[in-house]
C-alpha cells in the first residue's frame, strides 16, 4: 500500500531551512493489511486501465482513499440551499485532503519525457535497483503501460498523440525497468519508432539521454559546448540571459557533453541499440542525423542560420574536446551546479535539471557527498496514482495551490466555519515564504533577489516566482482580515514589504511581469532554440497571468497598506493595466501560457483590469473580454476548453462539446468579476447550476481533461484545480448573485 508522507525527512543527508514542511514523498507500505481499503485501491487500478483510452487523465484516487479518515463527520443544516450545500460539501471534502502542515497536494504531473531521464540517470550510474524499490520499478511500469497510446506510441504529454520524444525515451524506458523487447507494449512502441524512421529522427533532448545511455553516438548531437559560459555577459546570448528554466537545463547538459559523459556497456545497451534504428547501429551517418526530427515532433523548426550555427560548432567541436579551455569551461559550470544544488536543498529549479545535475556531480566524482544528498531529494518529484508512479513536473504545487484556496475559502462566506483550514494553511504560507536572499554574489550566479517572495512549492526550493509570490501575498492579506484567534498570527508587515519589494524588482520595461526574473534579452534569441518540441523558451517573457496576478496583489496590498511606496506600486499598477491592455486579441480574448488556455488568460486579464480600476462601463477591453467568453458558452450553461488552445493558438472546445468544472469555474470568476450581473445575470445562473450538476455525491468534483500547460506544447496536471475553482466561482456568485435562483 502507497501513502503520502508529508512534511517527510529522516534522511541525514536532507538539508532543510524549516521542518520539510510540504515536502511530499509516498513511501510503501509492504505490511499493510487493511483488506478493504486494499481491495478499494485495486479496484480505482482496474477501473483507470479499462477507460485508460477513453480517459487518460487520473483521477487522483490513492490521496482521495488515504485522506477519507482524515475527514470529519459532514453535518447537514435543515432549509439550506442547494447552492450553500454544494459550498459546504466541496469546503468538507477539501478539508479532508489538506495535510498536517496547512498545504494541499496532488497531482503534478502530465509530461511524459520527465521519468525517462530519471532511469536513464540512475542506470549510468549504476544506482538503479539500489535508489528504486522494486515497488517503485512496478509501479513506474504500470504507469508507462497505462499511457500508451492506442497506435503504440506515446505522447509528450498523457493526452496527447504520439511523438518521437515519448514513444523513444518510454521504450527505454520499458527496457530499464526489465521489461522484455518481446512484451506487447514493447513490441507496439518499437513498432511506431521503425515505421517512422528510427530514433534518429528523435529530437535533441531525447538525442541528449540516448548518447548518455550509450545508445547515440555523441557525434550525432548539435554541440552545446560548456565554453559557451564563458563568454561575456554583455552579449545578448549569452546563457545568462536566458529563462531561467531554460539556462538551467542547457548547464549541466554542456557539462555532459562537453565530457561526453556515457553510460559503460552492458549487455541491455547493446540490445537497445539493435531495437531502436531503422539500419545498422554501426553504419549510421551521425552527422546528417544532428537535425533529423520526426513531423510528429517539429512544433518549432529550425531556421537556416541556426542550422549554419551548429555546422560551425560542429567544426570546432574537435578543437575543443579535450583542449585547456575546455575544461576550465567544465570547472566554471561545474561551480553554478554546485551554487544551484546549494541553494535549493539539492531539489533544484525542476526535474529535468534535478537528474542532470545530480548525473553531472556522479561524473565528477562518483563518491561525493553532492551525489549522496542528491538521491533522496529524488523522491520529492515522484507521485503515485491509480495510473501508477510519475515524476512530476516540479517538487509539486504547494504554495501555488494553497494560495488559491485561501483566496476562494475567503469567497465562499462560510471562511470562520472551516476556519480550522485557513489557520492550517495561514501556517503554510507562512513558512513557505523565502526570508533571505540566495548566497551571494547574485549577479555571478544570474539570480534575481528572492527574500519576500513565494514560490511555487516550498521554502526548500526557493525560486521566487512573480505569480506565486503575488497570490501568496494576497492569501497572506484574506488571512490578516480574520481574527488571530481564529487562523493564528498575521504575517508581519515588514514581511509583506519585502514582499512587495520583489514584486516591484519584476516589473519589466514592456510594463508586464515575467515568470522568475526580468526579461534580459531579446525575443530574436528564439532564432537559437535548439529544442524542437518547445516554443518560447529562450527568454523570460512578460505574460498575462504573471502580470494580472501582480498587479491584483499590489492593488490589494494598498488598501490595507495606503501608504507604503504608494507612488511607485500606483505607477506599477498603471503600467501593468497598459501592458494587460496591449495584449489582448482583437476578439476580446487573451492567450493563456500556463493553464488551459483563453478561459484561464482571460480571467487573469480581467481580474488585473478591474484591479486596476476598470469597469464593464469605462473599459471596451472588459466589454470585449466578457463578449468573448459569453459566445462560448455552451447549450449546458459551461465551458469546455481542450488543450489544443494551447497548441493551436486558437480557441477549441472539448470534443463533444462537454464542459469542464475548471473552465466554466474561470469563466464565471471573470464574468462575475467583470460585472456581468449587473447586465444580464442569465448566463451566471446557467453556469453555476452547471458546477453544482457536475459536483459528485461526497462533494469532490470530477477530474476531467488536463488544465496546466508550459511552453506552448506540453500540458501539466493540476489536481487541486478541480476542487479550488468550482468553490471560488460559487463563492463568488453567492456573494454577487445571492443564489436564489439555483
Amino acid at each position: 500500500m502507497w501513502r503520502l508522507q508529508s512534511g517527510a525527512g529522516g534522511h541525514p543527508l536532507l538539508q532543510t531551512l524549516g521542518q520539510y514542511e510540504g515536502r511530499q514523498v509516498w513511501i510503501h507500505d509492504a505490511e499493510f493489511d487493511d483488506a478493504e481499503v486494499l481491495e478499494q485501491v485495486e479496484r480505482t487500478r482496474k477501473a483507470y486501465a479499462s477507460r485508460r483510452w477513453e480517459k487518460k487523465h487520473s483521477d487522483d484516487a490513492l490521496l482521495r482513499i488515504q485522506s477519507m479518515e482524515r475527514r470529519p463527520h459532514f453535518q447537514e443544516i435543515d432549509g439550506e440551499s442547494k447552492l450553500d450545500r454544494a459550498l459546504r460539501r466541496g469546503l468538507w471534502f477539501y478539508g479532508g485532503l489538506q495535510q498536517d502542515d496547512g498545504h494541499w497536494p496532488g497531482d503534478y504531473g502530465g509530461p511524459m519525457f520527465l521519468m525517462p531521464g530519471l532511469l536513464v540517470a540512475l542506470h549510468t550510474m549504476e544506482q538503479l535497483d539500489k535508489v528504486l524499490s522494486s515497488a517503485h520499478r512496478e509501479e513506474m511500469e504500470r504507469y508507462l503501460r497505462n499511457h500508451q497510446n492506442k497506435d503504440g506510441g506515446y505522447g509528450l504529454h498523457i493526452e496527447g498523440g504520439s511523438t518521437m520524444f515519448g514513444t523513444v525515451l518510454n521504450y527505454v524506458s520499458l527496457r530499464l525497468l526489465g521489461v522484455d523487447a518481446d512484451d506487447p507494449v514493447t513490441k507496439q512502441a518499437r513498432g511506431w519508432i521503425l515505421s517512422r524512421g528510427g530514433a534518429t529522427h528523435v529530437p535533441s533532448w531525447g538525442k541528449f539521454w540516448l548518447a548518455v545511455l550509450g545508445v547515440y553516438d555523441w557525434l550525432g548531437m548539435n554541440p552545446m559546448p560548456p565554453e559557451m559560459w564563458l563568454l561575456p555577459y554583455a552579449l545578448p546570448m549569452h546563457p545568462g540571459r536566458f529563462w531561467c528554466h531554460c539556462r538551467m537545463v542547457y548547464l549541466p547538459m554542456s557539462y555532459v557533453y562537453g565530457k561526453r559523459g556515457t553510460a559503460k556497456p552492458c549487455d541491455l545497451t547493446d540490445q537497445i541499440k539493435q531495437e531502436l534504428y531503422t539500419e545498422n547501429y554501426d553504419e549510421i551517418d551521425w552527422n546528417a542525423a544532428r537535425n533529423l526530427c520526426a513531423k510528429e515532433d517539429l512544433y518549432y523548426p529550425h531556421p537556416l542560420v541556426q542550422d549554419v550555427l551548429w555546422w560551425t560548432l560542429y567544426q570546432f567541436e574537435p578543437l575543443l574536446d579535450g583542449s585547456k579551455l575546455r575544461s576550465k569551461a567544465l570547472s566554471h559550470v561545474m561551480e553554478h551546479i554546485h551554487y544551484e544544488d546549494d541553494n535549493t536543498r539539492y531539489v533544484d529549479i525542476g526535474p529535468v535539471n534535478k537528474v542532470i545535475n545530480m548525473l553531472c556531480c556522479w561524473f565528477e566524482d562518483p563518491d561525493s557527498v553532492a551525489v549522496k544528498k542528491h538521491i533522496p531529494r529524488l523522491f520529492d518529484y515522484l507521485w503515485v496514482a491509480e495510473d501508477g508512479m510519475k515524476m512530476q513536473g516540479y517538487n509539486g504545487s504547494q504554495l501555488w495551490d494553497t494560495s488559491f484556496a485561501v483566496q476562494a475559502i475567503g469567497e465562499t462566506g462560510f471562511q470562520e466555519e472551516f476556519a480550522y483550514m485557513m489557520k492550517a494553511a495561514n501556517s503554510y504560507i507562512d513558512v513557505a515564504q523565502v526570508r533571505e536572499d540566495c548566497a551571494p554574489p547574485l549577479d555571478k550566479y544570474y539570480r534575481h533577489i528572492s527574500k519576500g517572495a513565494w514560490p511555487f512549492s516550498t521554502r526548500d526550493h526557493g525560486w521566487p516566482i512573480t505569480d506565486c509570490t503575488s497570490e501568496g501575498l494576497k492569501a497572506a492579506l484574506v488571512l490578516a482580515n480574520m481574527s488571530p484567534e481564529l487562523v493564528g498570527t498575521h504575517i508581519s508587515a515588514e514581511r509583506l514589504y519585502d514582499c512587495v519589494n520583489v514584486i516591484l524588482s519584476f516589473q519589466n520595461k514592456d510594463n508586464g511581469w515575467a515568470t522568475y526574473e526580468n526579461t534580459r534579452s531579446y525575443a530574436a534569441l528564439e532564432i537559437i532554440n535548439p529544442a524542437e518540441t518547445f516554443g518560447d523558451i529562450m527568454i523570460d517573457y512578460s505574460y498575462v497571468e504573471c502580470s494580472s496576478a501582480c498587479i491584483t496583489a499590489l492593488s490589494a496590498f494598498r488598501k490595507q497598506y495606503p501608504n507604503h511606496r504608494a507612488a511607485e506600486i500606483n505607477s506599477a499598477i498603471e503600467r501593468g493595466v497598459s501592458f494587460l491592455e496591449s495584449q489582448q486579441r482583437e476578439d476580446g480574448s487573451w492567450y493563456g501560457s500556463w493553464g488551459v488556455c483563453f478561459t484561464y488568460a482571460g480571467w487573469f486579464g480581467v481580474e488585473g483590469l478591474v484591479a486596476g480600476g476598470k469597469t464593464l462601463e469605462n473599459s471596451l477591453h472588459i466589454r470585449k473580454a466578457s463578449e468573448f467568453l459569453l459566445s462560448k458558452q455552451l447549450p449546458d450553461g459551461g465551458w469546455g476548453e481542450s488543450y489544443l488552445s494551447c497548441q493551436d493558438k486558437k480557441y477549441t472546445h472539448l470534443e463533444g462539446g462537454r464542459s469542464h468544472v475548471v473552465n466554466t469555474s474561470w469563466a464565471l470568476l471573470t464574468l462575475l468579476a467583470a460585472g456581468q450581473a449587473k447586465v444580464d445575470p442569465e448566463p451566471l445562473h446557467r453556469a453555476a447550476k452547471n458546477l453544482i450538476k457536475m459536483q459528485e455525491s461526497d462533494g469532490d468534483w470530477p477530474q476531467q481533461e488536463i488544465s496546466g500547460v508550459f511552453n506552448r506544447n506540453c500540458m501539466i496536471t493540476y489536481a487541486n484545480y478541480r476542487n479550488i475553482f468550482p468553490m471560488w466561482a460559487l463563492g463568488r456568485y453567492r456573494k454577487e448573485c445571492g443564489g436564489s435562483c439555483i
